[in-house]
């Protein structure tokens, strides 16, 4: 498989005379990213984000604003969750109770985003718990979660969106820029986690070892057995749909793998980037195509701004006030646990981050993309980085378990038991699937 790289957008309005805000935006954008530092005795928490699909016994789509559909299940949650997020036209669009946020995706997925948590049998409580709250309420109508990475029967253009008016303007947008755009928005489910950062320079640490694992995590949580309605037609499906949803904002930031990153050069990348979706006058939102550098450029971004700018990129690591590591599938609790306890052993561990830090050291963008290539054709059997990539996932497995305490390493088990036998969960799913 040869794909070539994104192209990343330029912003040829990058000097001051056209853009005279522009450093005061920089400025803005690397406040905010400081804001995140966390005291170095407090830092050690986790933040997860479960995305899971809606559907029928039959596997079909379960749509926001059909009778039961999901727009009925969030008033029925609402009663445990009673924090709601309504629009203007009164569409009831999330429920939350401190701590934890449901909130849907463009198609109607429902995520719950937690945490963050220091305890991971608290999350490991609070996952299981939302689980059975969902399937007491989902299973009396026919209904159920699927924790897959993509939709278990339908085509994503096949799916209503949700009433959300930014997600008309992505759809609109995503769907001219790259074959798979509205496949990631409608189709896909994931599964993230946040790590927290104690200086800059521990954030761009991390970020270039989470990059350099990226791939290695994408084949460690894969779990997209079925695309678009049929078998997949190679391994890491989530992997090529986001190398073909925009370039421009996805997949590897520029020079992030380089030691000399900095803030500034996240913001950089912030203000070339399309905007899309665009603050209007009257407190809503409009269509724009100007880059967030072009929309302010001749006014400093207020933090509201700023906070919308950095939410509308989405790299296989991306920085906000902490850092969101994003190339894992949707999992059941199990794995998402194990995931949690697999992201925690890596990154808080200052004698991992070393040996991780040694062994990616040489690590360029187009190894990186070499290996998403190799991962996607080869699954197991791939080379990466120049090891093959299941004693890569051995020795990741093994720091991680060296970095937890005991209680966290039982929770790892899920997942490193399907490292230990070379398989992922779209690999058993495809056998189920021939075998019934």
């Amino acid at each position: 498989m040869n794909i070539p790289a994104p192209e990343n957008h330029t912003d040829v309005a990058s000097g001051d005379a056209s853009q005279p805000a522009r450093k005061r935006n920089i400025e803005a954008l690397t406040a905010f990213f400081r804001s995140g530092i966390k005291p170095a005795e407090s830092h050690e928490k986790l933040g997860i984000e479960l995305e899971q699909t809606v559907v029928r016994a039959d596997g079909s789509p379960v749509s926001y604003s059909e009778e039961n559909g999901i727009a009925h299940l969030l008033e029925q949650l609402r009663e445990s969750y009673p924090q709601a997020t309504v629009d203007e036209e009164g569409d009831l669009l999330g429920v939350a109770r401190p701590g934890e946020a449901i909130t849907i995706e463009p198609a109607a997925q429902i995520e719950l985003s937690a945490g963050p948590f220091d305890d991971l049998k608290k999350a490991q409580e609070t996952f299981t718990a939302y689980r059975k709250t969902l399937d007491d309420l989902l299973a009396p109508k026919g209904m159920h979660v699927v924790a897959q990475g993509y939709h278990p029967t339908a085509t994503a253009r096949s799916l209503d969106l949700i009433p959300k008016r930014r997600y008309a303007f992505m759809n609109r947008y995503l769907s001219a820029k790259d074959i798979y755009g509205p496949c990631m928005m409608r189709g896909s489910a994931s599964t993230q986690i946040s790590i927290d950062y104690t200086s800059e320079q521990d954030c761009l640490r991390k970020m270039r070892i989470a990059y350099a694992l990226t791939p290695i995590l994408s084949l460690i949580c894969d779990n997209s057995p079925v695309f678009e309605g049929k078998p997949r037609s190679h391994k890491l499906m989530r992997t090529d749909i986001w190398r073909h949803t925009d370039g421009d904002r996805c997949g590897l930031v520029p020079g992030a793998l380089s030691i000399g990153f900095t803030f500034e050069d996240y913001a950089e990348y912030v203000l070339d980037t399309p905007a899309i979706v665009a603050p209007d006058e009257n407190e809503g939102w409009r269509y724009c195509e100007q880059t967030f550098g072009q929309l302010y450029a001749d006014k400093p971004m207020t933090r509201k701004q700023v906070e919308h700018a950095v939410s509308m990129q989405f790299p296989d690591v991306r920085l906000k006030t902490y850092l969101e590591i994003r190339p894992a599938d949707s999992m059941p609790v199990p794995y998402v646990i194990a995931y949690a306890a697999l992201i925690k052993g890596l990154f808080y561990n200052e004698g991992n981050l070393q040996q991780l830090e040694a062994l990616f050291a040489n690590v360029d963008a187009d190894a990186f993309e070499r290996s998403k290539d190799a991962l996607m054709e080869h699954g197991y059997n791939a080379h990466v980085y120049g090891a093959p990539v299941a004693d890569l996932c051995d020795r990741v497995i093994g720091l991680a378990e060296n970095g937890l305490n005991p209680d966290d390493r039982a929770l790892l088990v899920p997942l490193s038991r399907l490292v230990a036998q070379r398989v992922t969960l779209a690999d058993l799913a495809e056998r189920e699937s021939k075998e019934a």
